[in-house]
């Protein structure tokens, strides 16, 4: 399921009446009435539900993403302009945490080991302080141009082999063999930081 949907095709869409109401309510948490906001979360946490299973598919997160939605919501209600749906800017929310977690998965899918069973990674002690956006593409800078490009295309981007090997005018193969040298070449650069990389 693509991202860049329109909120109508997934039921975002809204009469004008729910509009105003919506903005009354909003109205009335800015001016201090936070419970109005438990009113709003009500009315559209199917939606943003909704919208989180269909776009990743996965039901595992879907409540996860949701209340970080919502989260998001709450710390900048604030800022809404009214120039817009509410279910507008929802949506818009929604789809960035969605991003996010594409963002992170992808991450954690090249670095972290596939076995659950493992109960130590890395060889030094976990640390909060690494900051692991900043450690992968320094990381990925360290590789050959040839194994780096492909990798980014495909973990980072989300191109398809095919894709990528009509962008680079190489073979399918050529890429898939790129990759996944690539990644174990990361793998081992990123070694002493498996425990952080996991818990991202």
């Amino acid at each position: 399921m693509e991202i860049g949907k329109e909120p109508d095709q997934f039921d975002f869409s809204e009469s004008k009446g729910e509009r105003d109401e919506d903005f009354t309510l909003i109205r009335s948490f800015i001016n201090g009435e936070e419970s109005t906001f438990k009113i709003l979360v009500l009315k559209h946490k199917e939606k943003v539900r909704n919208l989180v299973f269909l776009t990743l598919g996965d039901t595992e997160f879907v409540d996860d993403i949701s209340q970080d939605v919502f989260i998001s919501v709450y710390h900048k209600l604030n800022e809404f302009r009214f120039e817009s749906k509410f279910t507008t800017w929802l949506y818009r929310i929604t789809v960035n945490k969605c991003r996010d977690y594409l963002r992170k998965k992808r991450v954690r899918s090249i670095f972290v080991p596939i076995k659950e069973s493992d109960s130590e990674y890395g060889i030094g002690p976990f640390s909060e302080d690494v900051d692991i956006p900043q450690l992968v593409r320094s990381s990925i800078e360290k590789l050959p141009e040839k194994l780096k490009i492909p990798l980014v295309l495909r973990d980072i981007d989300g191109l398809s082999y095919k894709e990528i090997a009509d962008k680079l005018g190489i073979e399918v193969g050529t890429i898939k063999s790129r990759i996944f040298r690539a990644r174990e070449s990361l793998k081992i650069i990123l070694e002493p930081y498996q425990k952080e990389l996991r818990a991202y």
